[in-house]
């Protein structure tokens, strides 16, 4: 059974400076970040699963290289933490595209195949506690509205990716029981056309790493002035500790995931000074 001891929802607390003035508040209807965590990982040997066109290439090869790794897909559950209230677990299932280059000898030009990698995640965070229904209805053009389901006041989990970095690749020992974690949905299935190969002659290992900001939110309605984006100052609750000192020398890409403002691209670092004498 997990640990779940040591629960705090660390706030943040925006100061505003001088050069931060809001304008004017405004009351708004929108999801409110209750609880987030950001983290980067260094996921060792995962496997890879192929097709049988493709696995008849890895099969032949006698080395791999790989060549690039992208996100298909995160597939995100929410549940409550018995006996800690407000708190909820947010288990991901994360599935990757893997490109390698296999070769068939040394001086040989290398072909590529494409394959399916998964890992799985879990973090605990704060997402409060809402005891009411909500009922609401969308507008539907020429027709009536129709009234939604109404549903439980839970909390969001949302989890933001950045572009993975292919570590490495390398072929898995012979005893190697690779075999999938979970259960691969059809969809992702069909992205590579078809079942893959159930019993592989050579097995594919990767090592990925991965930057990630996850977060729970609520819908508040609040009267809220703008200052700047709110960063995570906490790592993730991760189940390893086993990182890859290669990655660990890679800075957190958080222009990655907040976006420049008009005044950064016009290099304006004057926000109210000179239209306003009080902030």
């Amino acid at each position: 059974m997990a640990d779940y001891q040591d629960f705090t929802a660390n706030e943040q607390q925006i100061s505003p400076t001088q050069s931060d003035c809001p304008k004017e508040n405004v009351c708004i209807d929108a999801y409110r970040v209750y609880d987030s965590c950001g983290d980067k990982n260094c996921l060792s040997d995962l496997p890879v699963y192929f097709t049988p066109p493709a696995q008849i290439m890895v099969d032949k090869a006698n080395n791999v290289r790989i060549r690039d790794v992208d996100v298909i897909t995160v597939y995100v559950d929410l549940e409550p933490v018995p006996f800690h209230r407000g708190f909820y677990s947010v288990d991901m299932t994360y599935f990757f595209e893997a490109e390698v280059d296999v070769f068939m000898a040394p001086a040989a030009m290398p072909v590529c195949v494409k394959g399916l990698c998964t890992f799985n995640k879990k973090v605990v965070l704060y997402g409060s506690e809402g005891n009411v229904k909500i009922f609401s209805s969308d507008f539907t053009l020429n027709d009536p509205d129709m009234q939604n389901t109404p549903s439980q006041n839970l909390p969001k989990a949302t989890v933001q990716v950045a572009k993975p970095i292919g570590l490495s690749a390398r072929f898995a020992d012979k005893d190697c029981n690779c075999l999938p974690c979970c259960r691969i949905p059809k969809c992702i299935t069909n992205r590579f056309g078809g079942e893959f190969s159930p019993e592989p002659k050579k097995n594919v290992l990767v090592t990925i790493g991965i930057f990630t900001i996850v977060q729970i939110e609520r819908n508040v309605q609040m009267l809220v002035p703008t200052y700047d984006f709110c960063i995570p100052t906490k790592e993730c609750v991760t189940s390893s500790d086993d990182p890859c000192e290669m990655f660990e020398r890679i800075e957190f890409p958080t222009e990655e995931f907040f976006p420049p403002k008009v005044t950064d691209l016009n290099n304006d670092n004057d926000h109210c000074g000179k239209h306003h004498h009080h902030c």
